[in-house]
Parts: C-alpha cells; sequence; structure tokens
C-alpha cells in the first residue's frame, strides 16, 4: 500500500507518530483554553514558575 504512494514504510511510521502527537498537544491544548475561557482560572501548571533560593534551600546546605 505504502509503494503505491512512493514512501517506505520507515518512513510512513514515522509520519503517524508525527502526526499523533501533533493531533494530541492540539486536543491539550484546546482543551486548557477551553477550561480557561469557562472557569476564568489559569491550571496550575501554566504558572510561571519562578525558582527562589530563599524559599527552596535544600535542608542539608549550610549556605
Amino acid at each position: 500500500m505504502w509503494e503505491e504512494l512512493g514512501i517506505s514504510g520507515g518512513t510512513a511510521i514515522i509520519t503517524l507518530i508525527v502526526i499523533y502527537f501533533v493531533i494530541k498537544w492540539s486536543v491539550k491544548n484546546g482543551i486548557k483554553e477551553a477550561y480557561k475561557d469557562i472557569t476564568g482560572k489559569k491550571l496550575p501548571e501554566d504558572e510561571a514558575w519562578v525558582f527562589s533560593l530563599r524559599n527552596h534551600k535544600h535542608k542539608d546546605s549550610n549556605i
């Protein structure tokens, strides 16, 4: 079947994997956007993560 299209098996598998991840990413972002529109809230993973040495000291550090 792939030979009729001029595509080798490896190329077809890579193309299908890429299409899978593009669709997965699109659906995930669409759900996030709909959640924001409905609730007006941001998801915790969308908020900027700021590293602060004061708040995240290692328990064994003497700094």
